[in-house]
């Protein structure tokens, strides 16, 4: 099975450089102008595309990105909104890879089976789901590669030597590794511990390495590209669309702007980073 991240990432290989991973919350601030955002990622720069799934409850996440869930919600954000979304966004572009990011429960509700056909009939290409750890592959995990997606699993400074096989066992795609511990949007991560963390884990697989958690500007964005083969940005980008919305937190003629303008410049930094040889 080789999916669009499979085709992404070799083919950045051959470029010799990362991907810019970009996160954003589905719906937020509303579907239509989430879907402008969506669709405008590729031409901005952005590699891959995580959408994340609203969720009452993203306990692994920082405040940026826990408002970002509420106001989407509050919007009238669905699963179902979201597969649509997706939908949409292939009706133009049908090779930049898509990743369903969250929380198992409204995969659960929405029934594991149904929700596996629907998200690869939509053309999501992976899940990253955070809080099923690899004890619980059957739940999901497994059934996801079933069905021709990537599963990808994070790893953070904690996951030790010991840990990692189990982790790495059912991943596929790219591993994202967590670079500091802690919840999203917080400090900044240490470049040269994150080098050696990636150095690590790829002694333990042959799949992408792509970093995230606290990557805010382009120049963050190169120094790690230079030791990693992507480079995820979340919390900054969901901070831009926040701050070009309006007292009333709708969106604005800025809201698109704002996000594509730092997407852009992130890209930027990532496509001027100098690869180290062990990459």
């Amino acid at each position: 099975m080789t999916t669009r991240i499979d085709h992404r990432f070799a083919e950045l290989r051959t470029q010799g450089r990362a991907a810019l991973v970009t996160f954003l919350t589905a719906g937020d601030p509303d579907p239509d102008t989430s879907l402008a955002i969506l669709t405008a990622l590729p031409a901005a720069g952005a590699d891959v595309i995580e959408l994340g799934m609203p969720f009452t409850d993203p306990m692994a996440d920082g405040p940026a990105i826990q408002a970002s869930s509420l106001r989407a919600l509050k919007a009238g954000q669905t699963l179902k909104k979201t597969l649509a979304m997706v939908r949409a966004f292939r009706k133009a572009d049908g090779a930049t890879p898509i990743v369903l990011m969250g929380y198992y429960n409204p995969i659960y509700v929405y029934g594991v089976d149904k929700f596996l056909v629907d998200a690869k009939a939509a053309g999501v290409d992976g899940l990253i789901v955070v809080d099923l750890p690899p004890e619980e592959d059957d739940e999901l995990c497994l059934p996801t590669l079933r069905a021709g997606l990537n599963f990808i699993r994070l790893a953070t400074p904690t996951t030790d030597d010991n840990r990692l096989p189990a982790v790495l066992a059912n991943t596929s795609g790219f591993v994202y590794y967590v670079s500091i511990t802690g919840i999203t949007g917080m400090a900044a991560p240490d470049t040269s511990k994150v080098t050696a963390a990636v150095a690590r884990i790829k002694r333990h697989t042959a799949l992408p390495v792509a970093v995230g958690f606290g990557v805010k500007t382009a120049a963050h964005a190169r120094a790690i590209a230079s030791g990693a083969d992507g480079v995820v940005v979340g919390s900054a980008l969901v901070d831009a669309l926040k701050q070009s919305l309006d007292k009333k937190n709708k969106a604005t003629r800025k809201t698109v702007k704002a996000v594509t303008e730092l997407v852009a410049a992130l890209a930027k930094g990532v496509r001027g980073a100098r690869r180290k040889a062990a990459q």
